[in-house]
């Protein structure tokens, strides 16, 4: 099961102050946009995410799709492959792509200690 490019999603109280922490840490913007309260950090192939007011939980981040880079991957498994893999094993499901779509679509799972995994398709 190829999940794809990995990162965490923080939910951060101020995106500035939080930016400003990770980028002594060494990280640096890769994407997203302060005006509307997110951005995307990278160290290396580490990629995390501050959030600011959209999500309640911390959470583990999938992208089937992209590299660590966000480039395009000549090949992936669908989010909605996905989805029907891990329900035929029964996982349960918090929230769901709807499998007769295409293009981009997310799901979300919850582990046994109660942490988020979003799997998030954006082509």
């Amino acid at each position: 099961m190829q999940l794809g490019a990995f990162s965490v999603s923080l939910t951060v109280k101020d995106l500035a102050a939080s930016a400003a922490f990770y980028e002594k840490l060494g990280f640096s913007s890769f994407g997203g946009d302060m005006s509307q309260n997110w951005l995307i950090l990278k160290n290396g192939e580490t990629v995390v995410g501050l959030f600011q007011g959209m999500f309640e939980k911390n959470m583990l981040t999938f992208n089937p799709g992209w590299n660590q880079n966000a480039e395009p991957l000549d090949s992936f498994t669908d989010v909605r492959e996905l989805q029907r893999e891990l329900k035929e094993q029964g996982v349960e499901f918090v929230a769901e792509a709807d499998p007769g779509s295409t293009g981009p679509a997310s799901f979300i799972v919850v582990d046994p200690d109660g942490n988020p995994v979003l799997v998030d398709q954006h082509r």
